[in-house]
């Protein structure tokens, strides 16, 4: 490794892009890998550097951040014979942000402790919105040392950043987030369709409603585009129902039942049936709607 701290990104989607190019603006030296090229072009342009494999990427960096879909995507790109792990030099940094298994984010930890290197499982909240702006809410598990060090670098994607404690405490934070927001989505869209039903202003509902006690992100942030019928994703349906799948999972680990995140999922799966499951989580609006139109 390189003298001078360098950061190695995995996953450039539509919150990873913004998450990397962030860091890279701050002057951070960045090098990145993700399955396609193309999405690197804008980062490699302002001066990023690209390698061609999780492997080749590790030990040319201090500190490796990972943000890509799914657990299997994260198990892949830190397991595979061209993973990380076939790479990882002692002292280095692992930080997964992606949502993913508490498990997962426990055994990466062992691994890297069996190289002398370090990891934090540190997903994250705020959507592409707080991607772009560098103002997202940070979850961590791991050492307080090593959230220590990592903070400098956290601290330019985020605004909100806590350890919670060991490893895989990060990604169960993320689970309570996703368990609210489940069942927040579901009485925003019910409220609006209600309002809409009553032939009122919408756009005066969510501003007036969204000033008091059922004020919510999803429905300051995601109202409007509700409104607008932008269904774009700041967050991939798909995504979400995996967040709740894993949230399920690991509930019943601990011999807990959630009705609510099972009712909610079960509308999650109405919406990916309908051929929505690459578009924003908003477009619950939209499936809703037509089922009451039947």
């Amino acid at each position: 490794m390189s003298t001078k701290p360098t950061v190695g990104w995995i996953g450039l989607g539509v919150m990873g892009l913004s998450m990397a190019k962030n860091l890279l603006n701050q002057g951070v030296e960045l090098c990145v890998y993700s399955r396609t090229k193309e999405k690197a072009i804008p980062l490699l342009n302002s001066g990023a550097s690209w390698v061609n494999t999780p492997a080749e990427l590790t030990p040319k960096v201090d500190y490796l951040f990972s943000m890509v879909g799914y657990p299997k995507d994260v198990e892949s790109i830190y397991f595979d014979d061209d993973g990380v792990f076939s790479t990882l030099e002692s002292g280095q940094v692992l930080i997964d942000m992606t949502t993913s298994s508490p498990l997962l984010a426990e055994r990466i930890a062992e691994k890297a402790k069996n190289f002398g290197s370090f990891s934090l499982d540190a997903p994250v909240s705020g959507g592409d919105v707080g991607a772009k702006k560098g103002s997202l809410a940070i979850m961590c598990g791991g050492e307080e040392e090593i959230y220590d060090r990592c903070l400098t670098l956290l601290e330019i994607m985020g605004t909100n950043i806590q350890l919670f404690g060991s490893a895989g405490s990060g990604q169960r934070v993320k689970m309570s987030n996703q368990i609210l927001i489940a069942s927040t989505m579901i009485g925003t869209v019910e409220a609006l369709l209600y309002a809409d039903k009553a032939n009122l202003d919408l756009k005066k509902v969510i501003h007036l409603i969204g000033q008091g006690a059922a004020g919510c992100w999803s429905l300051n942030q995601l109202g409007p585009r509700m409104v607008q019928e932008d269904w774009a994703p700041g967050f991939f349906v798909k995504h979400f129902i995996k967040d709740m799948g894993i949230a399920l999972e690991d509930a019943a680990r601990m011999n807990l039942k959630l009705k609510g995140l099972e009712l909610a999922k079960s509308f999650y799966e109405q919406v990916k049936d309908a051929g929505y499951s690459e578009n924003g989580t908003q477009v619950l609006l939209k499936v809703l709607r037509g089922l009451n139109q039947q």
